[in-house]
């Protein structure tokens, strides 16, 4: 019996694919939970700190202080919330994640100054169809920069190598192609705001790159459907399988796929095991 299709691809799910077959069956078609992320919740958090700030302050009342005060409206909000509730942060563990949060925070206001930034939108969700396909992502921030059209992102893992800058802006550039179906006009540039560094990495979209994107997608899309025909998604081992949350799945591993036809499976082993790299 072949497996079901998702629904529609976003950048994440694309990565996935990308970093190993297996692990997007468990996550997007299987659907198996996950332990929260440290590393997830500390850029949800920094994330809500930054749309609150762009979205509730106007120039020129976005400072630092600012900042920080929506970060620390959004700790409760974010840290007691049923998605990361699980995380179980002692006092001082939740201190010393406030305090990283804080300097990521302080990061940001050395890449730009927000009272400069003319927003448009902040968390902007927008789908867009690509043959039977739908595309969807959320946009982190939409910005005129005089009469340019910006996409950016902020990202709060590390940033990549120089050899793997441009694969990176490939997120960006998927919201790219989503602006120029949604609004009808191409983002003029789009950039990723690295806070951990901290560092900008930007990209000019062009007709050519857009079209690159609906065809890597198109391709991508393809090897799903055929994967889901086969129920064939193979494990890709690597680096990032210290960091699995699935490897007690995983033969390449030495797990059991098996464990998905016992109605009791559950995480186990890699229960609490997260990626540094996670924003």
């Amino acid at each position: 019996m072949a497996l079901p299709l998702p629904t529609s691809l976003s950048p994440s799910k694309v990565t996935a694919f990308k970093d190993c077959a297996l692990a997007f069956r468990l996550s997007v078609i299987e659907r198996l939970p996950e332990p929260p992320s440290p590393y997830a919740a500390k850029g949800t958090l920094v994330h809500r700190a930054l749309e609150l700030l762009m979205w509730q302050e106007d120039p020129p009342n976005r400072t630092r202080d600012a900042a920080l005060a929506k970060l620390a409206a959004a700790v409760p909000e974010v840290l007691d919330s049923d998605e990361y509730q699980g995380l179980s942060l002692s006092e001082k563990e939740r201190s010393d994640f406030v305090d990283d949060a804080v300097s990521l925070i302080d990061n940001y206001f050395r890449l730009e100054d927000p009272n400069d930034v003319r927003v448009m939108g902040t968390e902007l969700r927008m789908s867009a169809h690509l043959g039977s396909l739908r595309l969807s992502g959320i946009i982190d921030r939409l910005e005129l920069d005089g009469d340019e059209l910006v996409v950016t992102d902020y990202k709060t893992g590390r940033a990549p190598s120089a050899n793997f800058e441009q694969s990176k802006l490939g997120g960006v550039h998927f919201y790219a192609f989503l602006c120029s179906e949604v609004l009808g006009r191409r983002p003029d540039r789009v950039q990723l705001l690295h806070l951990r560094e901290p560092l900008v990495i930007s990209s000019v979209p062009s007709e050519q790159s857009v079209t690159a994107l609906q065809r890597q997608a198109g391709a991508l899309w393809s090897a799903v459907t055929a994967a889901c025909d086969r129920e064939d998604f193979r494990p890709k081992p690597g680096r990032l399988c210290s960091y699995c949350s699935y490897r007690e799945y995983c033969p390449a591993v030495g797990g059991d796929l098996g464990l998905l036809e016992r109605p009791d499976a559950h995480l186990g082993t890699a229960a609490g095991v997260q990626n540094p790299d996670t924003p």
